[in-house]
């Protein structure tokens, strides 16, 4: 990091102008004026080390989800399109409809194992 000459700006070595205060980012009137401001500007390291946790300041907030990992499975032409049918119905996508189905029948061995 950099301070110039003429003027008590911080900027990094890129050039960027360092931004320590929430209060120094100026409301923006469109996403492109918010997309043009930080391409010359960045957050310092003090105001990052200031930031604390979204629930910390909101604790209405959801929890963070866990981490997922794809799973790629076969599935013949007939069985998707009455997957993708029966989500449609129920106003979600049909993975998320597979996903609850897995989750389900899982929960329902597992019982069925420990059951007997």
């Amino acid at each position: 990091m950099t301070n110039t000459a003429s003027s008590t700006r911080a900027l990094t070595d890129d050039g960027l102008e360092l931004i320590e205060r929430p209060e120094d980012i100026p409301a923006f009137r469109s996403e492109a004026e918010e997309r043009a401001y930080w391409e010359t500007h960045t957050v310092g390291n003090g105001m990052l080390q200031r930031l604390r946790p979204a629930r910390e300041v909101d604790p209405r907030l959801p929890p963070p989800r866990l981490a997922s990992s794809s799973v790629t499975i076969r599935l013949n032409a007939d069985v998707l399109h009455r997957l993708r049918r029966l989500a449609a119905q129920r106003g979600i996508g049909y993975q998320t409809l597979l996903k609850q189905f897995v989750i389900e029948r899982l929960h329902q061995e597992e019982q069925s194992t420990t059951a007997g």
